[in-house]
């Protein structure tokens, strides 16, 4: 990433948030690409040579389990869809994208994810955890980050910008899922609509399964940060779910308004 200053995090995913499917400006530089391979969607996003996000699409694609690639076709072709619409809108050749796996995943299933990517036409400039991309656009000098993704949450602990913590524990979204349709009643895909909709509406239900998510933090918070720990990934994008969090952690959180797009955009800009 070349030197740039320091992001402004909040205008940036504000921005970001406004580009799916509708590019932002071009100004005529490279375009680094980054690709999320999520445990419900696979996310393809752009930033320009300024540190500016220019374009964010996303599929629906079950192809990831716990962090590893478990559909290398389906993942694939997934990518290859999201990077011909973005060279259509664009009106230009993206040849080269980064790309992350969990921090609890290991070298060789991390490397099915460079795979998907070459298959789908990329080269894979880039292969990084994902806490160490939404450190890149986050920039956190003292604190955490608390990635929770679909089937695990990967905290990192930094101190003076420097990472001095690294770990992952099973449990994040889908958990939520189950837990929600169990009580509804309803199919677990029924059950993550509602969630992505309208979680707040069954708060109660779902507090649990947030301690649960809480805990696993706590546990990843070696050593204890002397700042806040930023929460990011769509899953605790509810009220009230960064309040259950503190308060079990006795511990300050961070809640941004667009966390969804926190790690997608950091492994661009990694």
């Amino acid at each position: 990433m070349t030197p740039m200053a320091r992001i402004a995090v909040e205008p940036f995913l504000a921005d970001a948030a406004r580009r799916c499917r509708r590019p932002g400006p071009v100004p005529g530089g490279p375009l680094r690409c980054g690709v999320d391979l999520g445990t419900a969607t696979v996310v393809l996003t752009v930033v320009d040579e300024r540190d500016q996000p220019v374009y964010l699409d996303q599929i629906p694609a079950e192809v990831v389990r716990d962090g590893v690639v478990v559909d290398f076709a389906g993942a694939t072709a997934a990518v290859r869809q999201l990077r011909a619409r973005a060279q259509e809108l664009l009106g230009t050749e993206l040849a080269a994208a980064a790309t992350a796996y969990p921090p609890g995943v290991g070298q060789a299933d991390s490397r099915a994810c460079r795979y998907v990517l070459e298959q789908a036409g990329f080269e894979c400039r880039a292969l990084v955890d994902e806490v160490s991309a939404a450190q890149a656009l986050l920039e956190v000098d003292s604190g955490a980050i608390a990635d929770v993704g679909g089937g695990s949450t990967g905290v990192g602990v930094f101190r003076h910008g420097e990472l001095v913590g690294l770990g992952d524990r099973p449990g994040g979204g889908h958990h939520l899922n189950l837990i929600l349709a169990g009580a509804l009643g309803v199919p677990v895909a029924e059950a993550e609509r509602l969630k992505r909709t309208a979680a707040g509406d069954y708060a109660a239900i779902l507090a649990p399964g947030v301690e649960r998510i809480a805990d696993n933090i706590g546990r990843l918070l070696d050593p204890r940060p002397a700042g806040p720990v930023h929460l990011v990934g769509g899953t605790l994008m509810y009220p009230g779910a960064g309040q259950i969090v503190s308060r079990y952690l006795a511990h300050p959180v961070v809640e941004h308004a667009h966390a969804l797009l926190v790690t997608p955009f950091g492994i661009a800009l990694s």
